[in-house]
Order: C-alpha cells, then structure tokens, then sequence
C-alpha cells in the first residue's frame, strides 16, 4: 500500500534533480494515466495541451514502446512535429524520458534542465525514483479511496500551484 509521505518525498526529490521541471504520467490505459504529475512552466502546459501535443511527444512516442531511459537529444527521430525544439523556449534544453512497465502497467516520464545534460548517475538515480513511485501509485495493491483521493490531490496541486503573492 502505498504512502503518501514517501510519494511525497520521492516527487520532492525528483523536482530538486529536474531544475526545468518534469512530467509523469502513472499506469497508463490506452491514453489516460490514473495519476499525473508535473511542473514543467504552465506556459508550456498550456501550449502542449492546447496543441495536443501528447500523441506526438517524442518522449511519449518513445515511452509507450521501449522501457529504461533516453536523453532528449537521442529522440530527435521521433520528434517530427519539433515538440522538444519548441520546449526550448521554455528553458527546457535537456532531458531524460524514462518509461517502466510492471504487470501490465506502464508509467511515463520526462525530466528537464536548462544548463546541461543529465549524468549517467543522475539518470540512473532518477531511473529508480521513477521505478519506487510506479510501485507506490499502484492500484492493484488494494489502493484505498482515501489514498487515491490525496495522490489526485497532490496532482493537482503539482500540476496547478497557487499563484503566489508577488
């Protein structure tokens, strides 16, 4: 059974390895993940969601066929609607997509930085970040309503943060 601390613990640390911001999309059905999670900039967001962007990100096209990880810059084959030159602009220069699949379920993700590529290290720890947050969102596990209701909680919030006083 999963615990919402140590989810919450696992996304903070992620977030601090992903300086631009980062997407997960947890146990995938045909296109709908159960959970998301993301902090790309809400420009971005907006514009990927806006666009559709989803069936043709390169990190997605990528992740819904291979599992492991992949730097942004190997995935220029697949990005034929040129999503990550775009994310550019958004200070999202580099990047890892990386993909795992348990019992039939598949989870998503994609990492970004401004200043330089991901290390092997980097990678291979976000790797196994990945790996304990697919295992800790699963719903086989006998998921209580109450736990589902905080993860969705937790996404939202993530994924739309209040603004802040400025």
């Amino acid at each position: 059974m999963a615990d919402i601390n140590k989810v919450k613990d696992l996304l903070k640390t992620v977030e601090n390895l992903s300086p631009s911001g980062f997407a997960i999309a947890f146990h995938i059905r045909l296109t709908s993940p159960d959970f998301l999670f993301q902090t790309y900039p809400k420009n971005w967001i907006d514009i990927y969601s806006e666009k559709g962007y989803v069936m043709v990100d390169p990190i997605v096209r990528w992740g819904f066929t291979e599992i492991g990880a992949i730097r942004w810059s190997q995935l220029g084959d697949l990005d034929d609607q040129g999503i990550l030159e775009q994310s550019l602009t958004y200070g999202m220069a580099y990047g890892v997509a990386i993909a795992t699949e348990t019992q039939g379920s598949r989870s998503v993700a994609g990492f970004a930085r401004n200043d330089r590529e991901y290390s092997d290290a980097e990678i291979a720890a976000l790797t196994q970040h990945v790996q304990d947050l697919h295992e800790h969102t699963a719903s086989k596990t006998g998921m209580s309503e109450a736990l589902r209701t905080q993860l969705h909680d937790l996404s939202i919030e993530m994924t739309h943060p209040p603004a802040t006083a400025g």
